[in-house]
């Protein structure tokens, strides 16, 4: 999935701005190849190309450069929404008021 990846600043003040994809995603992170290195800690912004949505997310792991000059970086999204990279994931097809699962625990009384 292509991306545009957005580092606020780069070792030289400006921003960073290149084009990366997404290798893994999950609603609240991802594994994404990306054109520049960022410390870990930092806050970046991620464009999906295909819905032209935006998020913040935080870096949590950094790889070491691989041969096509990218980067591995594994991030956080920092405000969750249930569409950002347009995949229904298997928990949103079930209504958790719905689904019973409080019935399947014990209730604690004190």
């Amino acid at each position: 999935m292509p991306l545009t990846i957005v580092r606020d600043e780069g070792d030289d003040g400006e921003p960073l701005q290149g084009t990366g994809f997404a290798i893994e995603v999950s609603r609240c992170g991802a594994r994404l190849h990306a054109p520049f290195l960022t410390p870990v800690g930092s806050r970046i912004r991620v464009l999906n190309e295909h819905s032209r949505e935006s998020r913040e997310f935080r870096v949590i792991r950094v790889s070491e450069r691989k041969r096509d000059g990218m980067f591995e970086l594994g991030v956080e999204i920092l405000h969750p929404t249930r569409n950002f990279w347009n995949i229904r994931f298997p928990d949103e097809s079930m209504g958790y008021a719905d689904s019973g699962v409080e019935r399947d625990f014990p209730t604690v009384h004190s």
